[in-house]
């Protein structure tokens, strides 16, 4: 289903179309491992309990993503954030998800019986509430989403006072408190709630103000996948605002078609509208709105890899690029790193995660960094992934070219690369001895011409199984003798 979008009218026409993880094993330019000896290694964060690579997430009413789990995190990091004699505030987010009303309510619960405050802003985009953490002065953000996870999970992101994702080091000490006997407040001490309705608006003059102030987008036809997810109202009023056309999709949540069949995840429904409603371009973002892909006039799918390049290139070309080049994971394809290096840029690779993008961005003075998937961390406006913000600077490049988006945001041709999850009910394929032996067979069969990426995913019961080549036969065959190898050692 596809609403043109009306700032005046909720609705003006609907028409129908057509339908943190462990270190991956890696070989050239990736992150290197004995995989011969089955040596894979395991970051900490791994044996933790609860949290995982983005917070806490997983299905709703199991495990521990549970109304009683939500009120302990609630406790847990309320009491560690209970710092000093002034009233302390947290600024709690959602998307759009049927669960977050049951998360919330239990999260409200747990915070206000350890003495904080709570501001509810209801469904807003995963960086808006790291945003407004910080400018309201909060002592710390939570967003409740699963991201780009179907609606029957969810999850609980976690923000400090400066609207950054919380070290290890925090979440360890939140963790730690879970299990703990956490005293409550007095009851003259308890803290109070209340919902703040004018946050949109906040977040909306945010984002266009990291819009170039001598362009407009007077002209365009922009298509907008919302995901029936937490940016379902901003972005498309955030474009319209600029001067856009703006042709909405996926903004009818009804609290369990939250990505389905929509979103960055599920472009098909963007590419076949940007054509047919002859748009200029097409944005689709995730759940939360931190994640952004792009379908060019043609249809076709652009992804982070390609965005970043327009990025990074049209900052440098501005003098604004800092550190050199850009940030991204052993994920990005070696098209991007070849594309670069070509404009003298450098690109610099890290493990898989938003967060350990940031983490060597903010230590090595880059401005932009992301993900093939399409988080892209903008630092110079956004502490986290905005994919509204990335979207509005991609749209700049284009309009300063004044040429269609499949040449502006064409930068390189990527090299053939294949990624297959394989979900494993329990145990560890990895270290099976026959994995291993084939991982080591296929690392020496893309030596000097590939690359090799095998990890478990950090949100769910999968393992990542990615290659890289000049030949996309010899990259499907041993992504698919890898994927066989552990099917049958988790069976």
């Amino acid at each position: 289903m596809v609403v043109l979008y009306d700032p005046e009218r909720s609705v003006l026409k609907v028409r129908e179309h057509r339908k943190r993880a462990e270190p991956p094993l890696a070989g050239q330019h990736g992150l290197k491992v004995d995989a011969s000896r089955g040596n894979v290694a395991k970051r900490a964060d791994m044996a933790r309990k609860y949290f995982g690579t983005d917070g806490i997430r997983g299905a709703t009413n199991a495990g521990h993503m549970t109304a009683a789990m939500a009120m302990k995190v609630g406790m847990a990091a309320g009491k560690h954030f209970v710092r000093g004699d002034h009233r302390h505030r947290v600024v709690i987010g959602k998307d759009t998800r049927l669960s977050g009303y049951m998360i919330e309510s239990a999260l409200v619960a747990g915070f206000t019986s350890v003495g904080m405050d709570v501001t509810l802003v209801g469904p807003m985009p995963t960086p808006a509430v790291a945003m407004l953490t910080h400018s309201m002065r909060a002592d710390l953000g939570v967003m409740i989403s699963a991201s780009h996870n179907p609606y029957a999970d969810n999850g609980i992101k976690l923000f400090g006072p400066d609207g950054f994702k919380l070290s290890d080091e925090d979440e360890a000490a939140i963790e730690a408190l879970i299990d703990a006997d956490i005293p409550l407040a007095p009851s003259s001490d308890i803290g109070r709630a209340r919902r703040v309705d004018d946050v949109k608006g906040r977040y909306i003059h945010f984002a266009k103000a990291t819009f170039p102030a001598d362009l407009s987008l007077d002209g365009l036809k922009i298509v907008v996948d919302c995901a029936n997810g937490a940016a379902y109202q901003v972005a498309p009023s955030a474009l319209w605002e600029l001067g856009a056309e703006v042709v909405a999709i996926g903004v009818s949540p009804n609290g369990k078609n939250i990505n389905d069949q929509v979103g960055s995840t599920a472009p098909l429904t963007l590419c076949e509208t940007v054509v047919a409603s002859g748009a200029h371009i097409g944005i689709a973002l995730d759940g939360d709105a931190d994640r952004l892909i792009v379908a060019d006039e043609q249809g076709q799918v652009v992804d982070g890899d390609q965005l970043m390049a327009a990025i990074a290139g049209g900052w440098a070309r501005q003098g604004r690029l800092a550190g050199g080049g850009l940030v991204a994971t052993v994920m990005s394809n070696l098209g991007l790193e070849r594309h670069l290096a070509a404009q003298g840029l450098g690109l610099v690779r890290t493990k898989v995660g938003d967060r350990h993008v940031l983490e060597k961005m903010r230590a090595s003075g880059y401005n932009v960094g992301g993900e093939q998937s399409g988080h892209i961390i903008l630092s110079d406006y956004a502490t986290t992934g905005d994919g509204l913000i990335a979207a509005l600077q991609i749209l700049a490049e284009i309009v300063r070219a004044g040429a269609p988006a499949s040449e502006v945001l064409h930068r390189f041709d990527p090299l053939p690369q294949l990624l297959k999850n394989v979900r494993f009910s329990g145990g560890k394929p990895l270290e099976h001895g026959a994995v291993q032996d084939v991982i080591a067979a296929a690392e020496a069969e893309l030596q000097g011409v590939g690359r090799l990426v095998i990890r478990p995913s950090g949100t769910e019961p999968v393992i990542r199984v990615m290659a890289e080549g000049e030949d996309m036969a010899q990259v499907e065959a041993v992504v698919n003798r890898i994927c066989d190898a552990v099917r049958k050692a988790a069976a």
